[in-house]
This record gives C-alpha cells, structure tokens and sequence, in this order.
C-alpha cells in the first residue's frame, strides 16, 4: 500500500476484470502478445479464472529457504522519500549503496537496498515480461543489482498481488504472472522482494501470497520474500510457511501520530515473531524532517525492541549526522538483530508511561521506557519486573548514551516527552566496575506565565547498589530567563534509594512570546572510586498566556502544542492534505462552519487554561471532504483526566454538540481517535469550538 494520503488510501481491490486477462504463467501454453486493451501474456477471462490459476500455482506447496531472514532484514528502501518521483533512479540507488559502505552502515548490518513502486514502465513487453523504465534505469535492473553485488550489499524490487501495482500511474502487478515474474527476478539478480495488496482482485490473500512464495522457490535463487498485505488478513496467524516477513499495519506516515499508532498495533503481536519470521510496522522514517531526533529515537528504539525490520526511508545523500547517528547506532541495531528472535512484551502502558522488555540470547533483558505523552515523566520497573534473576545487582547499560552504570534491580528513569531510555540489563557479576545509576526528575509541569515565578522541584536518587557522592544540581534556561535554586543544590552523599530534592524559581522574561523552550536539568556525581558521571535531563517549558476573560473562538486562541496524523492542524479550514494551509471551508453533513480546528486521527491540541475557565463547548464531525470511511471519536481532557467524549462518528452523522466541564483545569487537551479501525479518510471537525473563562 502506498500513503499518498490516508484520505485516498490506494486498496484498489476492485477493479474491472475485463483489464486483467491472467493466467499463472508457465502452468499454461503462451497467449498472443497483448492487445491494444493490455492483455497479459497468458489469460484467464474471468476472475474465477484468476482464482483457478492461482490454486493450481499454489498446489505446489513449496516452502522458502529456511535459512533466510534469520535476523529481521536491514537495508533500504526509496518509497517513503521519493514516492514516484524523477529523483529514484538508478544515480540514487547506486548513491545509497556507495553510502552503505562509506558510512559504515554495511558493517553495521544494512545490507539490502530495495526499489519500491514505480521502477516499471506501465506495459509489459509483446511476450508479456517486465520492462524496467529505460528513462530511471538506463543499464537495467541487472546492471543495477551487479553494482550493489559489487558493494558486498544485496538488491530488493517491488511489485504487488494484483493485477496492478499501487501506484496512481498503475504499473504491472504480478497476478497470474507469478512464474514468469519470479524468474525474471531472478535472472537479474533480485534478493529480496517486497510483495504488495493493491488491485487484487478479490482473489484470497493466502492463495496470491502462497502462489508467489511456490514461484520464487522454483528460481532456485535465495530471495526473502516480504508480504505487504496490510495486516488485513492477520497474516501473522498464517504467513510464517509463506514469506518472512508480513506487514502487520497500514502505511506509516512521518509523523509522531502515525509512528505511535503503527507501533500500537504491532506491540501486541509478540508471540508470532522469530527467526526468519518477523512482524513488520513499515519502514522507518528517521531523517525525513516530519518528527525532532527525539522522536526519531523513538521510533528506532521501539522499531528495534520489536525486532522489526529495519528499512531506512530517508535518501541519505541528504542526511544530517543525527540521522547518521540514529540509524548507525549499533547497540541498537544489536537489539534488533539478536539472534535468539524474540519481539519485546508490554509490561506495562499506564498512563502513556510504556515499559517495554526483550529477552535476549546472552540472558540479559533490553527494557523500553517510553514516554508516550507530552510532558517528561519517571517510569519505571525492577530487574524482577523483567526477568532477570536475584543479584546482588546488575550492569545496566544506557544504549542512546554509550553509558554504564549499576543498580541495586530498579530500573526507572525521567524520560522526556516523546522520548524513550533504552537500556540493556545483565546479572553479571561486573556491576560493581560502574558508577551507581541515578535517575534525574522534575515535579510540575514547566508551564510559565512571562515575569511571573513558577515553582519547580527536581529529584536526583540513587539507584544504585553503590553510593553518589559529591551530588549536584543545575538547571538551565535560555537566554533572559531567571533560574536560581532556592534550597540546596548539592548533597555529599547519597546511598542506595535516597534523593536530593531542590526546589526553583522559574521566570521567563516578561514579554516573552508564547511558545515553547528548551530547558535542561543536570546532575552530576562520582562513584567511590571518583568516577565523575552525570545525567541530564532536556525539558520543554512552555510560555503561556491567560486566556481572555468571556467567551474565546478556541481557532484564535495560541495552542500550547499539537500532535496530528496528517499533515497540521489548521484553522478555520478542514484538514486538507499533507502541507499547511491546505484545507477546505469546515463542512460536515453539508453545513458550512467559519470557525474551529480541522484534524486527522490521531490528534491532540493543547490549551492553557490557568485554572481560570469553565466549559469548551463545540459541534464535532467528520468533514464531508473526504469518503465515507472516516471513523473518529471526540474527547475533551481536563488536566490528563478524560472530560467528555463522543463515542464513534462517521461520515455519515451530522454534527454532534460536545461540552465539558473544565473548572479549575491548568491545561485543556481537545483530542480525537481513530475509531479503533486506523486513520483512513479520519478528517474531522471541531467546529465553531468556544472556550468560557
């Protein structure tokens, strides 16, 4: 599936049979050359053709190398930066490939570099083959495969289960060309193919996927084999004979709303993942600007505690060093590529606060501390919590900061927001070499009012098994803002559990604009042996404004911050597309609305309210710009507590009246949710939204 949009979603699984003549080529003699209509090589003149074919490829049965895949595959693939694009040809591909090397990404174990849709020319030849598009690739896909062979690095090629592919120009799809397609994948050298759902037909999704699985194996030629059916037909239950790794989600998108919702639904799934056998959320989306390095990091750290494959969608000839950094991190990529197999298990998601753990093959448990909301929070577990045996204590291993440390079992740390700790933890008997771990935390929320004094407390404890000494405090601002502790700062020793606690005095300037700033709580300490270490904590502070007093248009209200699944939330407009300023007049069941906010599942806008408002009132829909499938709910937040909520809406239901109590609230979140059956068409409406202060 190609996310050209999620209001579009490109799942053509109907299409006019009178343009897909099939056979399953090789099982029957050849046809004439295609006709002006575009008839395949072979044909079958009816679906019930296509079906018939299919079985009698698939009653081959043949299972796929067992060897293949042993660890989730890494490499790359153009799609989520080029799309269809002039830029992917044969100059970027064989760019990626010279990357691979220079970089340090092939050592690191990248090592496929796949082309997505698009690399076709839209007909097969006069005796029904594949031709690759002269104006992309003027040496051919075999020239192209030689020179990523040259590198020591393998190539992939995509096509889909259909009769054409997903793309909107509708290249040539596989079905009833299995064989023949196969082979000439084949003889130009193909190791990896990635095999699409678009245009099918409605023939099963076992006998398409099962039918390409028999025709890659009679090639002869090792070629992992990755189904890309959407997760539609659970493929996690059936595929583990057929492919080696199943698309378990739609298609992700770059941003922080798509990434978290793909990874909820691929979490679950733990049990059906192992070697040569892998769940898989999408290709990453590191580099491609729409998420900050935290993020990203997320997405990298849970795409590896997940034991996902590991496919970089950003063009690296364009990548900055921190897009480097991410994706070369090879503690990380060690936890992906472990060879015991095993995808990380939820322990725990209260409150957004995830605890993720992943056995690992040398007994050691890799643990996922993720902060799903929008505010830094302590979350936390023990050894115990996560498998490991009693100890004495235990080397923990910080995998973003290249550090070690002990514990006396608890693992726990203050994560930013959007941010996750990645952390390997071993019972092995060398914990006592390093300085005890200390998690660094902040109570309250960094929210200031210009020239007026916030209150702030940090906490510095000791997790160790050994003790901190020498402990010290410092928190830092941007330039023009008043920090001063005012209680103590330091302390000269802290043993195992206790914390130095110090309280601060926060004040932006006056006239500071509303928005957003950096901020950054340190500490630093030594072990009894004087090994310095520190630990330091980034923080958001945001500066905020009092809402008016009387009825407000919340659309000319500063927002604190939004979180949206398709491009950004816009005002007085609906939605639209992916870039700013996009949108249409609000509009649900035919009614035109001048005021309000147009999102995309899953979304969150955030207000200040100062504990000085009483009520957010506003009409709430699914915008009529879009197809019947969009499926939201609408819920209004008071300070993390759930205030009001909609139930399920579609397309079809004309506005709804919302209203909330919101008294005394600090912070008011308008929030809207998928429906439970993912963001496609989700375009919704909070229209003519008031707030009452």
């Amino acid at each position: 599936m190609r996310h050209i949009s999620p209001l579009a979603t490109r799942r053509r699984v109907v299409g006019s049979l009178a343009a897909a003549l099939l056979c399953a080529a090789g099982l029957a003699a050849p046809a004439a050359a295609r006709d002006a209509g575009g008839a395949s090589e072979t044909s079958e003149a009816s679906g019930t053709g296509v079906q018939s074919a299919v079985e009698r490829l698939s009653a081959l049965d043949a299972k796929l190398p067992g060897d293949l895949a042993l660890t989730p595959p890494m490499g790359f693939n153009n799609w989520n930066s080029t799309h269809c694009r002039a830029e992917f040809d044969e100059a970027m591909v064989k760019g990626i490939a010279d990357l691979f090397v220079e970089k340090g990404l092939k050592d690191a174990g990248y090592q496929y570099v796949n082309l997505d849709d698009c690399w076709a020319l839209p007909e097969r030849d006069a005796n029904g083959k594949l031709v690759p598009d002269p104006k992309r690739f003027p040496n051919g896909i075999k020239g192209v495969a030689d020179y990523v062979h040259g590198k020591g690095l393998k190539l992939g090629i995509y096509t889909s289960a259909g009769t054409k592919t997903c793309s909107d120009i509708g290249f040539p799809g596989a079905l009833g060309h299995e064989v023949s397609d196969a082979r000439q994948f084949a003889d130009w050298g193909v190791d990896y193919l990635k095999y699409d759902n678009c245009n099918n037909q409605g023939v099963d999704a076992k006998k398409r996927y099962i039918a390409m699985r028999d025709a890659l194996k009679a090639t002869g030629r090792p070629i992992v084999y990755s189904l890309c059916e959407w997760g539609e037909n659970k493929p996690w239950e059936w595929a583990a004979d057929v492919g080696h790794l199943w698309r378990t989600t739609g298609d992700i998108s770059d941003n922080w709303s798509s990434m978290l919702s793909i990874m909820k639904q691929n979490l679950p799934l733990a049990e059906h993942a192992g070697p040569g056998r892998w769940n898989d959320p999408d290709m990453l989306e590191v580099g491609n600007g729409g998420m900050t390095d935290t993020e990203y990091r997320t997405h990298f750290s849970m795409w590896s505690i997940m034991a996902s494959p590991l496919l970089i969608g950003s063009d690296l000839r364009k990548a900055t060093p921190e897009t480097f950094e991410i994706i070369g991190n090879k503690e990380v990529i060690a936890v992906d590529q472990d060879p015991l197999g095993k995808q990380g298990k939820v322990l725990s998601s209260d409150g957004g606060r995830w605890v993720v753990a992943k056995e690992m093959k040398d007994g050691s448990r890799t643990v996922a501390l993720f902060n799903e909301t929008g505010t830094a929070r302590s979350i936390a577990t023990s050894a115990k919590d996560v498998g490991l045996p009693d100890a004495d204590g235990y080397t923990l291993r910080d995998l973003w900061q290249h550090k070690s440390y002990n514990t006396a079992g608890k693992i726990s740390a203050t994560v930013p927001a959007h941010g996750t700790v990645l952390l390997r933890v071993a019972a092995d008997g060398k914990w006592a070499k390093n300085p005890p771990a200390v998690e660094l935390g902040l109570d309250g929320d960094p929210l200031v009012e210009p020239g007026k004094s916030e209150k702030l407390t940090s906490k510095v404890t000791n997790l160790g098994r050994t003790s901190a000494q020498k402990v010290s405090a410092t928190f830092t601002g941007p330039s023009g803002w008043r920090i001063e502790a005012t209680s103590p700062s330091t302390a000269n020793s802290l043993r195992t559990g206790k914390s130095l606690g110090t309280s601060w005095a926060v004040t932006a300037p006056r006239g500071a604009a509303p928005g957003a700033y950096d901020l950054t709580l340190k500490t630093t300490y030594r072990s009894p042996g004087g090994t310095r270490a520190e630990n330091v904590l980034p923080l958001t502070a945001h500066v905020v404004v009092a809402p008016p007093a009387g009825n407000s248009a919340v659309s000319d209200l500063p927002w604190m911050s939004t979180v949206n699944g398709w491009g950004p939330v816009e005002k007085d407009t609906s939605n639209g597309e992916s870039a700013a300023g996009d949108g249409n007049p609000i509009t649900i069941g035919g009614v035109v609305h001048a005021k309000g906010l147009g999102v995309h599942s899953d979304s969150a806008v955030e207000y200040y309210t100062g504990g000085a408002c009483e009520k957010v009132a506003a009409r709430v829909g699914v915008d009529d710009e879009k197809d019947p499938k969009g499926t939201v709910t609408f819920e209004i937040w008071a300070d993390g507590k759930k205030a009001a909520s909609t139930g399920v809406l579609t397309n079809a239901d004309a506005a709804r009246s919302l209203s909330a109590d919101v008294t005394g609230a600090q912070v008011v979140r308008l929030v809207v949710t998928d429906g439970g059956d993912g963001g496609d068409s989700d375009h919704a409406d909070w229209a003519e939204p008031v707030l009452s202060c």
